[in-house]
């Protein structure tokens, strides 16, 4: 299950309650009966291994410049060509 924080509106102290996730928000506090509010918390993600940064994609001996005129080449190339035309089906 997880925990979730809330923040008591009357005094500022924050408490955390381990809740389902179906179960509804606290309106309340469950001992004082102070209203409370649930505090969004930030996640805590660490992305490890290769692959998540910049340098770890690129190809070796390749350059940013180099990379974008092959990609404009190909796609001037692939404009020249002519469009295909549907064949009609013989039935």
């Amino acid at each position: 299950m997880p925990t979730y924080v809330y923040k008591n509106l009357a005094t500022g102290d924050t408490f955390e309650i381990r809740q389902r996730i179906t179960e509804p928000a606290l309106t309340e506090h469950p001992e004082t009966g102070d209203p409370v509010k649930r505090v969004v918390q930030p996640v805590g993600i660490a992305f490890k291994g290769s692959g998540f940064y910049v340098n770890d994609s690129r190809g070796s001996g390749g350059s940013k410049a180099g990379a974008s005129e092959g990609a404009s080449e190909s796609a001037s190339a692939s404009a020249s060509k002519p469009a295909a035309t549907p064949r009609a089906s013989t039935d």
